[in-house]
């Protein structure tokens, strides 16, 4: 069995992913639970591949927004990945962000950068994300994708609290926007991530903090396809 260590797990929904695909995943320190990336030091030679993504909200298109408004932007936690990759020293490594975020570079590993849109796989939200696929090889990621878009089509979920409105370019069809921070809008989040309604039911959350955290998360079908198409790059050795 192939053990993988996942960074900035947040709640868990990449990890979730590789776990269906057959991986063993273990979760690294995360501020959502009290911990602290930066005193973490991952033994070397102990896992097979190395999952993460470092937060996305320095990399977003709203970050000049942001500044303008005087607000401080994230910390960069991007060489915090590459760290504990490079002391962990695994056979593979996968990062994930937003399409507008730095390539990691890491000694001894060749990256392969990906841009995956959820709709790619037949799911009706549109979101991107890059996936960069490291290896001491220079394997790449070749993704199985839908036939067919889905007809429904749906803004992306966000972590401030609802379903991105607006419309694909070229379209008559029209998203649903239930409002920002509801109930409503919590119940099309998680579907539109791939969850079930009681997904989040027992967790200690606020509606705004439940929002936050599925806001930030991978979809679990774009997880899927992205753990499968790692497996199927490291079969081809």
């Amino acid at each position: 069995m192939t053990l993988v260590l996942s960074l900035f797990p947040g709640i868990g929904l990449l990890d979730m992913a590789f776990e269906a695909e057959g991986f063993c995943v273990v979760r690294g320190p995360d501020l959502l639970w009290g911990g602290e990336i930066k005193t973490f030091h991952p033994p070397a030679g102990t896992f097979d591949g190395v999952i993460g993504g470092p937060p996305c909200q320095r990399w977003s298109r709203l970050r000049h927004l942001v500044k303008h408004n005087g607000y401080e932007l994230a910390e960069d936690l991007i060489p915090e990945f590459t760290r504990c990759v490079v002391e962990a020293q695994p056979a593979w490594f996968l990062m994930e962000n937003v399409p507008y975020a730095p390539i990691p570079v890491v000694p001894g590993y060749v990256v392969d950068p990906t841009i995956l849109d959820n709709r790619w796989l037949g799911e009706p939200q549109s979101r991107k994300h890059r996936f960069s696929f490291g290896t001491r090889d220079g394997r790449t990621l070749q993704y199985q994708l839908a036939a067919l878009e889905s007809p429904e089509w749906a803004g992306r979920v966000c972590a401030s609290g609802g379903v991105k409105p607006g419309q694909p370019r070229g379209r008559s069809v029209r998203a649903k926007f239930l409002g920002w921070k509801t109930a409503a809008a919590l119940k099309e989040s998680l579907r539109l991530q791939g969850l079930s309604e009681d997904f989040l039911v027992a967790a200690p959350f606020t509606l705004a903090g439940k929002h936050r955290v599925i806001g930030n998360a991978v979809p679990l079908v774009m997880g899927r396809a992205v753990a499968q198409a790692v497996r199927r790059a490291l079969a081809d050795g």
